[in-house]
């Protein structure tokens, strides 16, 4: 690569061996723009956190289990009880359980690591792409990076997603580093990063093994042989960091610890290659929502969970989500390989590592588009995060690249080429929204056409035109994901399924068929409302979408909320269930009519519910039962006591089986069964078949319905708050 001044991302002529830039290349502005990023990145993720409540409450009353049981903290137990695990291993877990161990139980201590990790996934991507491509490429990466409105969601949210993305990025580095100089601690760390990521999201951490691997093999600066070891030991210190955990719980009696949640067999390997692994590529997931089993028709697969395809990521609500700088990225990755591919193979020259970083990002993100692309089984919006760092620190290397080669007539033009490929694509993602900032739009439209027509001319007139031209450009690639930012920062998160920005209609990606397709927040929020002139947002909820899982049907449009800002079914303003988010006394537990939730969404507890749980609770393992995690886990944050989900998230899994449960009653571990509201404001979250709580989905769902037709027929109901209550203590008949 040539050098050429004036610069906005130096890269030095030299550098001391392969270890990197030294201090001394420092520029000096370089560590209090570092400072800003962070500062604003951490800013962004904590603005307002709190108003998300306990935001995804199947993970947050693990969480409050954790802070309470070290046998729930280690396992990832849904409830202090250590019935039933989630459905996932409970690395993600573990630090939410340690801050509210600390601090107590609350949105934020739940939330803030979540932010943390936000910013430590900037700090480490601005790492990786500063060492070979100066700190300009490592800035532009970082903003890139919090700017992606799916990772401003997701590390303000309570899903393992966040923890994935910052170790996922943190294996990138780690071989980039190990690759310089062909270091094998390095390798290995990368390995351990890999094991932990394993126990955050089971086998969605291996997704970029293949072209890591495949790289180091090819270009680590060391005979074959010691490739090969390199790597061996780097397997070896994944399977010890992911693996320590899985052999204690397969060796562990099954008798004295919680049922694996999301199997159908007691069995966390089940669970791994089946509902949480190959089941999600294949459709063919036993016990998932709705039912699982091979989804779609014809050859776009997918489902209801959308149609799959390459255009996936680009498509509805997804592009939204991820897609902004995606095709720029595609063309900065072809273009930094084609300028750096006359580098040899080995990486030890700065040519040669720059080549590597490109194919180890570039590898990554083309791996994981694919897979996300033509997975069939179970696919959310919000899994795009993980593309996020993939995409920045393209973003960042290759606008590096290009400007140092802004000589030639072809970067000229490439980089020109793709300013205009951006501008155009956002002016389409931002006008999906309908009625979302028309401004907005037309002035990226305006602003990032214009910098990419002046760019080849404007070194001719002088050092501060080129670098105004420079931030136009930046500017307008960035301004439409910002604004999605700010929308959503602003708008509270609950549920299942959240996705960042506007509604947008013709979602893809979500659950559409079985969920009525169109996806997206229940609102521009706060941010959204000043920049539109104060009248929030247009055209309401498109029919069937959802905010976080609320009421079925979507958000009703600005103007049709009932008298006191309560929308149908007890939901409050934004799509938020009573009880779990909104804000003041009702963001914990607080009044509203009681009833329950969906599959996806929370239940809203009644004071006296919440009265009739924590009366004498001390007497019981259980203080209830309910049908579904986000059923039973409403009632346990509301409550502080633990409340048995029978059938684990979709109400499934074989947990507990009737003649365990009638166990638990006759020796008196469990006072009440929760069932349907009598209510006539319940809300039907669930899926079809499912009364507003889910339905059987493998050949554990008939579990859950024989345990609630036996108690139906040997208990009495009474309603309590809006809920059904059934008093396991008080058998209608001896023989019950």
């Amino acid at each position: 690569m040539t050098t050429a001044a004036p610069s906005l991302f130096p890269v030095p002529e030299a550098r001391a061996g392969t270890a990197g830039r030294a201090a001394a290349d420092r520029p000096r502005w370089e560590l209090p723009s570092l400072a800003g990023l962070l500062i604003a990145t951490a800013a962004l993720l904590l603005w307002d956190l709190g108003s998300s409540g306990y935001a995804n409450s199947f993970y947050s009353a693990a969480v409050q289990a954790g802070s309470e049981s070290w046998k729930a903290f280690f396992f990832g137990s849904s409830d202090a009880g250590n019935s039933i695990t989630v459905d996932k291993p409970p690395a993600a877990l573990w630090p939410m359980m340690l801050s509210v161990r600390l601090f107590g139980l609350g949105s934020w201590q739940i939330l803030v690591p979540q932010a943390l990790m936000g910013v430590a996934t900037t700090g480490v991507l601005y790492a990786a792409v500063r060492r070979q491509f100066g700190p300009g490429a490592g800035l532009l990466s970082g903003a890139a990076f919090a700017l992606t409105p799916v990772a401003a969601l997701m590390f303000r949210f309570n899903n393992p997603d966040a923890l994935l993305t910052l170790l996922l990025t943190v294996t990138v580095y780690c071989v980039l580093r190990a690759l310089d100089g062909a270091r094998t601690r390095w390798l290995v760390w990368a390995g351990v990063a890999v094991g932990f990521a394993f126990l955050t999201k089971t086998l969605q951490a291996f997704v970029i093994l293949p072209p890591l691997a495949l790289l180091y093999a090819v270009c680590a600066p060391t005979r074959l042989r010691k490739r090969l070891g390199q790597l061996l030991l780097a397997g070896l210190a994944m399977v010890v960091a992911g693996g320590w955990w899985v052999a204690v719980v397969e060796l562990w009696p099954a008798s004295s610890r919680p049922y694996i949640g999301g199997s159908q067999n007691n069995s966390f390997l089940e669970l791994t290659l089946g509902y949480n692994g190959l089941g999600r590529i294949s459709g063919n997931e036993t016990g998932s929502v709705g039912g699982g089993g091979r989804g779609g028709a014809g050859g776009g697969g997918g489902g209801g969970w959308g149609e799959t395809g390459i255009d996936r990521l680009f498509s509805g609500n997804i592009g939204g989500q991820i897609a902004w700088l995606l095709p720029a990225a595609l063309v900065l990755l072809v273009a930094g390989l084609l300028i750096t591919w006359r580098a040899r193979r080995a990486t030890d020259s700065l040519e040669g590592m720059a080549r590597a970083a490109f194919l180890a990002w570039g590898g990554s993100m083309l791996i994981t588009a694919v897979v996300f692309s033509y997975m069939q089984g179970i696919f959310h919006e919000y899994y795009t995060v993980a593309l996020a760092p993939f995409v920045a620190a393209l973003i960042g290397m290759g606008a590096a690249v290009l400007w140092e080669e802004r000589g030639g007539k072809a970067a000229a033009l490439t980089l020109s080429g793709t300013l205009a490929l951006t501008a155009v694509w956002s002016f389409v993602l931002l006008g999906r929204a309908t009625g979302y900032l028309p401004w907005l739009r037309w002035a990226v439209l305006v602003g990032g056409l214009l910098a990419a027509v002046a760019l080849p001319f404007a070194a001719r007139a002088g050092r501060r035109a080129l670098q105004a031209t420079a931030a136009l450009g930046v500017a307008a690639a960035l301004a439409g994901p910002f604004a999605y930012c700010l929308t959503t920062v602003s708008t509270a998160h609950t549920g299942s399924i959240v996705t960042a920005g506007p509604a947008v209609a013709g979602g893809r990606g979500g659950p559409g068929g079985m969920m009525g397709g169109p996806g997206g927040p229940g609102g521009t929020g706060r941010f959204g409302e000043m920049l539109q002139g104060g009248q929030g947002r247009q055209g309401g909820m498109p029919t069937g979408g959802r905010q976080g899982g609320g009421q079925q049907g979507g958000m009703p449009p600005q103007g049709a909320m009932p008298p006191g800002g309560t929308a149908p079914g007890g939901m409050a303003p934004g799509g938020m269930p009573q009880g779990q988010g909104g804000r003041g006394g009702e963001r914990f537990g607080g009044g509203g009519q009681g009833g329950p939730g969906g599959l996806l969404n929370g239940a809203r507890v009644s004071a006296a519910a919440k009265k009739a749980l924590t009366t004498g609770a001390d007497e019981y393992t259980w203080a209830a039962a309910a049908i579904g995690s986000q059923n039973a886990a409403s009632y346990q944050l509301a409550s502080g006591v633990p409340v048995m989900p029978i059938g684990g998230f979709n109400g499934s899994d074989p947990s507990p089986t009737l003649e365990q449960f009638q166990k638990y009653v006759r020796e008196g571990k469990i006072h009440w069964f929760i069932g349907q509201s009598t209510g006539a404001g319940d809300t039907e979250g669930g899926m079809p078949g499912g009364g507003g709580r889910g339905g059987p989905g493998g050949p554990g769902g008939g579990t859950s319905t024989e345990i609630e037709t036996w108690i139906k027929a040997n208990f009495k109901e009474s309603t309590v708050g809006g809920a059904t209550f059934y008093d396991l203590t008080a058998p209608t008949a001896p023989t019950a």
